[in-house]
């Protein structure tokens, strides 16, 4: 893998970072790097503590804040070269029923990372989406649309040569916190599963495969852009049998802002939208002064996309079989 932007040495923040993802991404980079400094941005003390007893490292530190609070924000950002940016109300339903909470979190939590970073002249900022933002609707989803749209315009505030702003959107994670998953595993108890509808599909990746792509991406972005991996859909009767083949199920209808299938590439986006080997890239629609027109990544031509092209998860050419479930879930 070729990259123009090496995490050896770098001190790197990552906000959320007591998630799934953040530890997982935190394992990586004691894997494959040697960072300077590794901080934990997060406000749940008892998720840092825990945390802090599986992952310890001498560069490694946890730092209590909130993503809502400018003033402690920017102090945690002093001497940072990068910010992977995670944290976020995620939760449907909790979105549908508290939204401004949500609001605070995602969108406002967002500009407070822009500004940050920009002063702290903070080199790089990923920050992480969900297909949820593509054609939202639910709150969630909005909020994240928002969220992305706010740190690919802070490109234009922090100015030719200054701090460069990406976006990487995937769907749903294997074995994360809150994902179906851990749900099915504590119903097959009762010997029956909900199901919301027999058609839903959705698309899937793996938590190291989620965290591998982040830094890829982090290594390859010039600023701007949505990068978007190429990954695998799942129908969710199908996820249901390999999780409790001996179980019945029982349709129960879609929740409040759930959709039947997801999006990551929306119709309306094709225009910007270039292909390569294992991903997509939705280009920014501004010109940026440093951005190609023509750009490479890992010295990969990229192609334009058909001009009613939609990466949906039920149009998905990749698809997780059930046998092949069974064996990625364990």
């Amino acid at each position: 893998m070729s990259s123009n932007y090496s995490l050896n040495g770098r001190s790197i923040l990552i906000t959320g970072g007591t998630g799934s993802f953040g530890q997982r991404f935190v394992r990586r980079l004691y894997e494959l790097y040697k960072p300077a400094r590794v901080v934990i941005y997060s406000r749940d003390e008892l998720k840092q503590f825990e945390m802090a007893e599986k992952i310890n490292h001498p560069t490694l530190r946890y730092f209590i804040g909130d993503v809502r609070d400018a003033e402690r924000l920017q102090r945690a950002l002093k001497g940072i070269d990068t910010i992977v940016h995670a944290a976020a109300l995620k939760q449907v339903p909790a979105a549908e029923y508290n939204p401004i909470e949500c609001i605070k979190t995602n969108i406002l939590g967002a500009e407070n990372i822009v500004n940050a970073a920009i002063n702290e002249k903070v080199e790089r900022v990923i920050a992480l989406s969900t297909d949820k933002a593509a054609n939202p609707i639910n709150l969630y989803g909005a909020t994240k649309l928002c969220s992305d749209k706010l740190l690919i315009a802070a490109n234009h505030l922090s100015g030719q040569g200054g701090t460069r702003f990406s976006i990487v959107r995937y769907g749903n994670v294997i074995g994360s916190r809150g994902s179906v998953i851990p749900f099915f595993k504590e119903r097959r108890k009762t010997g029956k599963l909900p199901i919301t509808d027999v058609r839903m599909t959705r698309f899937w990746i793996t938590l190291d495969d989620g965290a591998a792509f982040v830094d890829r991406m982090l290594g390859v972005m010039k600023g701007g852009e949505v990068f978007i991996p190429k990954i695998p859909s799942m129908k969710i009767t199908d996820l249901a049998k390999a999780v409790a083949p001996e179980c019945t199920h029982e349709i129960v209808g879609i929740r409040p802002g759930e959709k039947l299938h997801e999006v990551m590439v929306p119709r309306d986006e094709a225009l910007n939208t270039m292909e390569y080997k294992d991903f997509y890239v939705i280009q920014p629609s501004f010109h940026f002064w440093d951005y190609p027109q023509d750009a490479k990544y890992e010295d990969m031509e990229g192609k334009p996309v058909a001009e009613d092209f939609e990466y949906r998860s039920d149009n998905n050419d990749r698809w997780f079989g059930f046998e092949e479930l069974k064996t990625v879930i364990g």
